[in-house]
């Protein structure tokens, strides 16, 4: 499968596609919206991973009626990921950075999707939770992260 530009959501989540990808992410890559810096967009991509692979528990929860909505408006139409929308719990801040550098961010990244990918091959009816949605199953989770990848990637200029 060749990587078209514009067209990020319409890939699956293979490690070595987005690998690729993040080959043109410097440390001094622009936003082109937004607060993070390439580096810290690359690490809350690797906290969604470990999220929908069952790395990072969160606790139970039922969501209400307007995170249903947002779930199936964001995972069951061809609505994109939405410019300003903070991650939940987010005050609007930047976080600590985890690793030294963006490499590395990056290496920890790929093998998180790397990791996410063995979840579900070895149990496919596995469901972990999403702290916005509950819990989603591995399609679910594939939809909703090559539509969060694909608003990151575009938010710094690689997708």
């Amino acid at each position: 499968m060749y990587l078209r530009a514009s067209a990020f959501k319409d890939m699956d989540m293979d490690s070595s596609l987005i690998e690729s990808q993040l080959n043109h992410l410097n440390p001094d890559t622009p936003a082109q919206f937004g607060i993070m810096t390439p580096q810290h967009m690359v690490e809350h991509l690797t906290v969604t991973m470990k999220l929908s692979s069952g790395r990072i528990k969160l606790p139970e929860f039922e969501p209400n009626e307007k995170q249903l909505m947002q779930k199936q408006a964001l995972i069951y139409t061809d609505m994109e990921f939405p410019r300003g929308v903070q991650a939940p719990n987010s005050k609007g801040e930047l976080t600590e950075l985890r690793f030294p550098d963006l490499d590395t961010a990056k290496e920890k990244l790929v093998q998180s999707i790397q990791e996410y990918e063995e979840v579900f091959e070895k149990k496919p009816d596995f469901k972990s939770i999403h702290p916005r949605f509950g819990y989603l199953t591995h399609e679910e989770w594939e939809k909703f992260h090559q539509k969060h990848f694909s608003h990151h990637f575009r938010q710094f200029g690689i997708a």
